[in-house]
């Protein structure tokens, strides 16, 4: 869901140059991947510790609300010269959690 959420956010800031529909959707699409961000940390928390998983997954979800607090603060103020390439590698990372997730690497404690 946060890696589908960051792939239309990419999409909605796009078309923010060419449309006035684009300011609504990326506005939209921030506040999903923010809540996608936050279901993330609550996953990772209830996998961890109900669960009996390993608590690496609880440092990258957090890290990654972290990076999202960032690009929100940063999208607010209008910077895109910082915004636009933390949203990349924001996308980049958040590709990596869900491959290491599908393989089941990064769960082992």
């Amino acid at each position: 869901m946060q890696t589908l959420s960051l792939f239309f956010q990419a999409a909605t800031a796009g078309m923010l140059l060419s449309s006035s529909l684009g300011a609504m959707l990326h506005d939209v699409g921030s506040r999903v991947m923010y809540g996608a961000s936050m279901l993330y940390v609550l996953a990772a928390v209830l996998a961890w510790r109900p669960g009996g998983g390993s608590p690496r997954p609880v440092l990258y979800a957090s890290g990654f609300l972290v990076l999202a607090s960032v690009q929100v603060v940063l999208g607010i103020a209008h910077v895109p010269s910082l915004h636009v390439p933390l949203g990349v590698v924001m996308f980049g990372l958040s590709l990596l959690a869900f491959g290491m997730a599908v393989t089941g690497r990064g769960t082992k404690s």
